[in-house]
């Protein structure tokens, strides 16, 4: 049986690291995880009572296709508490995980084989999805100077209908300030595109509260996710905000491809929203995490490293290392038993010399994968 052009799409190399990690595991080796990018924390507490209790008198059926009335309301108000942005909760609609937003963004907005720009280093699942809906991936090759982001002039004779950017940003955690995001939005608008921001990491930072678009315009997409601040990954329930004449044209695809996002799931992240208390907490656990990272990685001898004002990932460029960074990776892991994931995931260009390393486990993870990784960086000369 023959397959499509479009399903052509490359393997999620990080994937591939924590499969080998859990071989490793079950051979009996004790592994730390530097790899995976999800919180080692679970739904906060006051979500799993909520979903609890729903479970004893709610048959959670299908809900709307644009999510919960409730979960919506709550959503919007979360952007007058955090940006001072009133926004209307109908123009919010809840997707399956921020994975689900992207398809909906990316069929709302774009035809068969329009050009898409993403920045590279960037998420490696925009690529993907895009060359499986039959559109054009445009990797705009970012540059050290400016933090690994796109900027206007990158924009320029690309013939682009759209711009994705994400700030925080994965893998390098560098984030837009106010001026770099409306420079860009400014730069789409004037080249035609359309703009979509990815935020599923707001919430994650450490030094400056990260800017969302829709402080600087309402013709763009938001995505978001309750995954990563809120600990909920495998819940798979996410968010989009989108211009208000666009709602419908979402929704209806929205109840073709999904009919809704998880019932369960929405139910547990209306009440997680919040839990205020358990997520300071966690990300006081990043902030200490990353501070360790800062400190440990280049003592250990990973030194070139991007500024990482968000998330929890550092972005290594490895050149002086290894110009296959697959292979140390998994050195890495055969010999020090900690699991990093290469930058081919995340820039087909220059992934061959960089390494991310994640800092979302436990502190005493982090410590102890520090302490593993000078031991292997000494003893390799």
């Amino acid at each position: 049986m023959r397959n499509s052009t479009r399903s052509e799409v490359d393997p999620f190399i990080v994937m591939d690291v924590m499969e080998a990690a859990r071989r490793a595991e079950e051979a009996g080796r004790h592994v730390i995880h530097m790899e995976v990018g999800q919180p080692s924390t679970g739904a906060p507490l006051g979500a799993l009572k909520a979903l609890a209790s729903s479970l004893e008198d709610n048959a959670l059926g299908y809900t709307v296709a644009l999510g919960l009335p409730g979960l919506r309301k709550r959503i919007a108000q979360m952007y007058g508490e955090w940006y001072n942005v009133d926004l209307n909760p109908e123009r919010v609609i809840v997707t399956p995980g921020s994975s689900g937003a992207f398809l909906l963004s990316f069929t709302a907005l774009f035809d068969s084989g329009d050009r898409v720009g993403i920045g590279a280093p960037g998420y490696p699942s925009y690529r993907q999805i895009l060359k499986a809906l039959g559109l054009t991936p445009v990797d705009i090759q970012t540059a050290p100077e400016n933090r690994l982001q796109p900027v206007a002039a990158d924009l320029q004779g690309l013939d682009l209908a759209g711009l994705m950017v994400a700030s925080p940003a994965n893998p390098t955690g560098t984030m837009l300030d106010q001026a770099a995001m409306g420079a860009l939005i400014d730069a789409a608008r004037g080249e035609g595109a359309s703009f979509i921001s990815d935020e599923i990491y707001h919430g994650l930072e450490y030094e400056a509260k990260a800017v969302t678009a829709l402080e600087l315009t309402d013709e763009c997409y938001v995505i978001n996710s309750f995954s990563k601040y809120f600990s909920m990954t495998g819940w798979r329930v996410g968010w989009m905000v989108v211009p208000e004449d666009h709602v419908r044209v979402v929704e209806r695809i929205a109840q073709n491809m999904f009919i809704c996002a998880p019932h369960a799931s929405q139910v547990a992240a209306l009440a997680a929203m919040d839990c205020e208390e358990e997520l300071r907490g966690n990300l006081a656990v990043y902030a200490k995490n990353r501070q360790l990272m800062l400190d440990g990685l280049p003592k250990a001898g990973f030194s070139r490293i991007a500024p990482p004002d968000g998330a929890f990932y550092v972005y290594a460029d490895v050149s002086d290392l290894t110009n296959d960074s697959r292979s140390f990776a998994a050195e890495i892991l055969e010999k020090a038993g900690v699991a990093v994931t290469p930058g081919l995931d995340f820039d087909p260009v220059r992934g061959a010399t960089t390494l991310r390393f994640s800092y979302a486990r436990s502190t005493a993870d982090i410590e102890e994968g520090l302490a593993r990784l000078a031991r292997f960086m000494a003893e390799r000369g």
